[in-house]
């Protein structure tokens, strides 16, 4: 906590510094500065409020101290910063508030506090003096983290919807609260084998049916589930069980609630004033102006708070397309946007926001991975900005997802037609460092659950899962699964139900929950199947060409003294027996995974444990396997006695 000093107005917690870095748009920690803080003035405890606010003609702070009082509790303009400030005596932890603004018209507004660590839920829409206090318990997680490589180090993330995860049935299907979830949900994950949890957004939000991406508190996290220490301890505990924590971070747009930041002091503050830039014509909210200095400070800002302030791993930040072009689902209107300086579709503001946004925090939390979701080809996203790349440390794969589940929804009688569609990514795999996700973005909105997507009966379709969930976890780049995914769940995502934990009562989908433990496994032990995820020389193809056959196989490789693994898959129904896998170092290759074992539900069909290279010739080899490779169903076989 800052110590109060003597600004131009009485006690302040603002610096001139503080009032130059914003305006200059590179202060990184505004939660410090602006915002409702408890401190003591000349031994009389307060709250200290401050507020950007720049068009305003007046502003005063209404709570229930006052009775909502429009100039019961002026606050007093900071000079010509745009900001306004005060401490008020006696207003303490918990009191609700919100600001009441006179705009350049004469209207006044009443608005949330864009900075408050904590607000009640909707409809009140109040924001709520709290302090952020909490003795951590997870010292040995965070010290082990430091120095980490994201890119070589195993990363498989679970993603979960924290409000549908696990409801309470007995009293009116409730949600769980932070603290509630944390013990399950850590033991859930921990036992299979994921390293980290990302969270879909938990800053606040005033409509639940947004997931969590229409924000309204980029400082605090949705009172839905309890306290921002709440959240603090569900972090806490992941931590303590070895478990990352990721939170989904929305820097692309906001709601246009007139009670939050759309117009917030009766002008276009926060958002661009041209409809063209500054309205979202898919999503009806608005797009921030990244090219207004104190905008870009109050993102980077809210970035780091959760950083810091809640021990985040990581951040994925959501619609990076969105930001990145300027006609961006304008269609084909050319009056529709409005064209760079150089007269083309890049929003170069956007640009050298997200770069200053990566170097910020590569800089204040170097352990800190930031995943970008880009849809495009823009190139060079996980490139240093140095380079002249965007600077995340990760991208997602969405190409990949789509064409392996287009593949997978075929009938495998016409798969050998798309053969390409499984092999497409070799052209394009490192040029990125990506997350290869199976999101929540797949199961919803009628496009049905992954099992669901499988071709076939029953029975095809648990093997087209065990399939596609082999492939993803032996193609290079990180693993991301949405909750729900790692057993199979029948029906699409429903926000407002619990996922249907029942199904796990049959074998089914208990063994398929089973093989997700088991891929998680090899990942984290095996480091042929991780370190070189983002470097070619993890990767070489030994059967791409066999589309009448629908057969697969590639060699992941480790750096030096790691055992290479053989990954060889069947799209087809039909088991490939004798059937020969060209390689070039010779001795016994041990089966590390079969997703056909009796044990994942499978037909049992397999090479008894492994197999020996012989000297057999093929594909530009010196050696062959010759392997029996199960239907709709993949091996893993590793290198253990040269």
């Amino acid at each position: 906590m800052r110590t109060p000093a003597t600004g131009p107005v009485g006690p302040s917690l603002l610096g001139e510094l503080d009032v130059f870095l914003l305006n200059e748009g590179t202060h990184t920690r505004l939660g410090e500065c602006l915002g409702a803080h408890l401190i003591e003035v000349g031994g009389v405890a307060g709250t200290w409020f401050a507020v950007w606010a720049p068009s305003a003609t007046a502003v005063s702070v209404v709570g229930d101290w006052n009775g909502w009082q429009e100039g019961a509790a002026p606050l007093h303009a900071r000079e010509r910063s745009g900001i306004w400030e005060r401490f008020l005596p006696g207003v303490g932890q918990g009191a609700r508030y919100r600001y009441a603004l006179r705009t350049p018209s004469g209207e006044v507004v009443e608005k949330i506090d864009p900075v408050a660590c904590h607000h009640s839920q909707a409809p009140l829409h109040e924001s709520i003096v709290w302090n952020l206090d909490y003795t951590w318990g997870d010292q040995a997680w965070t010290g082990a983290r430091q120095g980490i490589d994201a890119r070589r180090a195993p990363l498989s993330i679970y993603e979960v919807h924290l409000g549908s995860w696990r409801r309470v049935p007995e009293e009116g299907d409730r949600p769980l609260s932070y603290r509630e979830i944390a013990g399950p949900l850590a033991e859930h994950a921990r036992q299979l084998g994921f390293t980290h949890v990302e969270l879909m957004p938990v800053m606040e939000h005033p409509f639940y049916g947004s997931w969590g991406y229409h924000v309204t508190g980029y400082f605090a996290p949705t009172s839905r589930y309890g306290t921002p220490q709440d959240l603090m301890a569900l972090v806490d505990t992941l931590h303590q069980a070895g478990l990352g924590v990721i939170f989904d971070w929305v820097p692309a747009h906001f709601p246009r609630d007139d009670w939050a930041l759309a117009s917030y002091d009766g002008t276009y503050l926060y958002e661009h004033a041209d409809p063209r830039q500054g309205q979202h014509p898919e999503w009806g909210s608005r797009i921030f102006n990244y090219g207004r200095h104190e905008v870009r400070a109050f993102l980077i800002s809210s970035a780091l708070h959760f950083a810091e302030r809640f021990h985040a791993d990581g951040l994925r930040v959501d619609g990076v397309a969105s930001m990145l072009y300027l006609d961006y689902g304008r269609g084909n209107d050319p009056g529709g946007w409005v064209p760079n300086r150089h007269g083309g579709n890049e929003n170069l503001e956007a640009v050298a926001f997200l770069r200053q946004l990566n170097d910020a925090l590569a800089r204040e939390v170097p352990h800190l991975v930031t995943i970008a979701e880009e849809s495009t080809s823009w190139p060079m996203v996980t490139r240093a900005t140095a380079a002249g790349g965007l600077g995340f440390g990760l991208k997602w794969d969405l190409g990949w997802m789509h064409d392996t589940l287009r593949h997978l929804a075929r009938d495998p009688i016409h798969r050998r037609f798309h053969h390409g569609e499984m092999t497409f990514r070799g052209l394009y795999a490192f040029q990125e460092a990506y997350v290869l996700p199976l999101s929540h973005d797949e199961v919803v909105h009628g496009k049905g659950a992954l099992l669901a997507k499988m071709h076939g009966d029953p029975w095809r379709r648990f093997a087209g899962m065990r399939l596609l969930l082999a492939w993803m976890w032996a193609q290079p780049g990180k693993k991301l699964l949405f909750m729900g995914g790692e057993f199979g769940q029948e029906r699409e995502w429903n926000h407002d139900m619990s996922l249907d934990w029942h199904l796990l009562h049959q074998p089914a989908h208990a063994q398929l929950q089973l093989l997700v433990g088991e891929l998680n496994r090899l990942h984290r032990e095996t480091p042929a199947l991780h370190q070189l995820d983002s470097d070619p020389r993890g990767f070489e193809w030994l059967e791409a060409d066999d589309a009448d056959q629908g057969v697969l196989a590639f060699l992941r490789l480790g750096e030096a003294g790691a055992a290479p693994v053989v990954c060889v898959f069947n799209t087809t129904p039909l088991p490939r027996k004798n059937y020969r896998v060209g390689v070039a170092q010779a001795g016994r290759y041990r089966e590390l995974l079969n997703t056909d074992a009796h044990d994942f539900g499978g037909s049992g069909q397999g090479n008894l444990g492994g197999v020996t290279a012989t000297p057999v010739g093929w594909k530009q080899r010196p050696l062959s396997l010759n392997l029996t490779v199960p239907p709709l169903g993949a091996v893993f076989l590793e290198l253990v006695q040269p």
